[in-house]
């Protein structure tokens, strides 16, 4: 069992739904020392690829995303879920589905923050349905830049996420990827990991 599984296992509550609520660590308050972990855990499984950026989505994502980048020394760009005043020129648009919250969201990234110059790591703190990430890769595709990888904390591998992002010919990397949970005993199964996931 590696560090994040572990962790998972001492303070991660399993809900009804299929819910698994690690926001004690990781998605509200966040344990910088594990954050940190994982970065160093992202850089050595992206150390073969030429990253000059980190891309994810808000707002769970980005406290990750800068630790990611600080290991990486490259900035962190992340998709907005909502328009503002202070967003400007032409924009990267993609629609994507919260399997947490249940709604569609139109992303946004400014054009000016991604180019085809770009080698884009993408990070997330959850992957189940996968589309958050597909919504991602539209964007850096849109773009002309190249996704290099895309790292995640947790994958849910009972759902069709992973294997979908996977198919698609992207070398994805989830710390802990829970195959099933139990919600009357509050046991949380892991799929064994080694070379290959």
């Amino acid at each position: 069992m590696n560090f994040l599984e572990e962790r998972i296992v001492k303070d991660g509550i399993v809900k009804e739904g299929n819910v698994l609520k690690v926001d004690s660590f990781l998605n509200h308050q966040m344990d910088i020392k594990l954050l940190n972990q994982m970065g160093a855990e992202f850089k050595k499984r992206f150390a073969d690829k030429n990253i000059n950026k980190i891309l994810t989505i808000e707002a769970s994502g980005i406290g990750i995303a800068c630790i990611v980048a600080e290991h990486f020394d490259v900035p962190v760009v992340f998709a907005k879920k909502s328009q503002s005043i202070n967003l400007d020129g032409e924009m990267y648009v993609a629609e994507v589905e919260s399997f947490t919250h249940k709604c569609k969201n139109n992303v946004i990234v400014s054009q000016k923050f991604l180019s085809e110059d770009d080698h884009v790591l993408i990070i997330d703190d959850f992957l189940a349905n996968g589309c958050a990430l597909q919504g991602l890769i539209q964007i850096v595709q849109s773009s002309g830049a190249t996704v290099e990888g895309i790292g995640i904390a947790i994958e849910k591998g009972f759902q069709s996420g992973g294997r979908i992002i996977r198919n698609l010919g992207f070398q994805l990397e989830s710390l802990a990827i829970v195959d099933g949970m139990d919600v009357s005993t509050g046991q949380i199964f892991f799929r064994e990991q080694n070379a290959e996931n």
